[in-house]
């Protein structure tokens, strides 16, 4: 754990800006600020460069095929939470709509406005655990409350599924639903599409359109019912103080560091050309180290081994028939 004045001071020692013993000064640490948060928003930008994969879980509205996602967006999640400090706490059955996602910007009574989950604790968001604790900015004291919640607008997404109730006899089974692959459209394939208000029995493919402001998901068919879960890369936060906290994975502080000083040479000119070819060798290596953690190699369809049993443990009959 660490803040922006430290990547900062170390950037700037780095190519000599400042003396070691020595602090930059508050012009200075505030233009390192301005340039840390222009990286990061660059890194967002580099797929390999993101270390969590965010997941937005919304129901779909009868004769609905529109939303949008963002801040004050109707695509969302409602929970039950506290805040103590910059711990948000929220009840195990406390999320009653959507999943809890970093980035998100919180509301509700007490809550400070602008607040937002910059970090996972004991809770583990999405659709896994999402009972538990969260890191949240600014730190602030809130009593037990509803909290509506509001998804980043994503810069694209990758994938997605529709869950749907399974039925016997006309009644939903308890706890039973089946989840099917949603098709992620491009505009020419959205557009493509004769009748975008057919009617079908859940989504089968969707269209984003990342706006400015708002991003929108276009649903189609017309859903009659399921609930999306739509996967996309998550984006870095800005820092709004060289006081902020940072809580990032092993290796991302070295390369802020490095790739921060290299970004800095430019604006204080106080480094030769040995010490330059160093610190770009730095920031290189600190971004490749990254890369290869977060590279996910193509997935190739393949039934768990866990989930073989019996007979069945053999599943060579999906491509010959049981014939070899």
């Amino acid at each position: 754990m660490t803040q922006p004045i430290d990547i900062i001071t170390r950037a700037m020692k780095d190519i000599g800006a400042v003396a070691a013993g020595e602090v930059p000064t508050a012009d200075e640490a505030q233009d390192g600020l301005d340039m840390l948060n222009d990286m990061v928003a660059q890194w967002s930008n580099e797929n390999m460069m993101v270390f969590y994969r965010s997941e937005i879980i919304f129901p779909t509205v009868q004769n609905q095929v529109q939303y949008t996602i963002g801040p004050s967006g109707q695509v969302g999640a409602t929970f039950t939470g506290s805040i103590a400090g910059t711990t948000l706490t929220v009840p195990v059955n406390g999320v009653t709509a959507g999943g809890i996602n970093i980035g998100m910007t919180l509301s509700g009574t007490g809550v400070t406005s602008g607040t937002r989950i910059v970090g996972f604790t004991t809770g583990a968001g999405g659709n896994v655990n999402e009972g538990g604790t969260y890191t949240v900015t600014p730190s602030q004291t809130a009593a037990s409350t509803t909290i509506t919640a509001y998804y980043e607008r994503p810069l694209t997404i990758e994938s997605g599924f529709v869950r749907v109730a399974t039925m016997q006899g006309g009644s939903n089974i308890a706890g039973g639903y089946l989840d099917y692959p949603v098709a992620i459209f491009s505009l020419e394939e959205y557009e493509s599409i004769g009748i975008k208000q057919l009617n079908g029995p859940w989504a089968k493919g969707i269209y984003y359109q990342p706006a400015e402001l708002l991003g929108t998901i276009y649903v189609y068919p017309n859903p009659q019912q399921g609930e999306l879960h739509l996967f996309t890369q998550t984006i870095f936060r800005q820092f709004a103080s060289i006081n902020d906290t940072i809580q990032l994975p092993q290796g991302y502080n070295m390369a802020l560091r490095w790739c921060l000083a290299e970004r800095l040479m430019p604006m204080f000119g106080k480094v030769n050309q040995i010490q330059a070819a160093m610190i770009n060798g730095y920031a290189a290596q600190g971004k490749a180290t990254i890369k290869r953690t977060n590279m996910r190699p193509a997935q190739i369809s393949r039934y768990p081994e866990a989930l073989m049993v019996g007979r069945a443990r053999d599943a060579g009959f999906i491509m010959d028939g049981g014939f070899r």
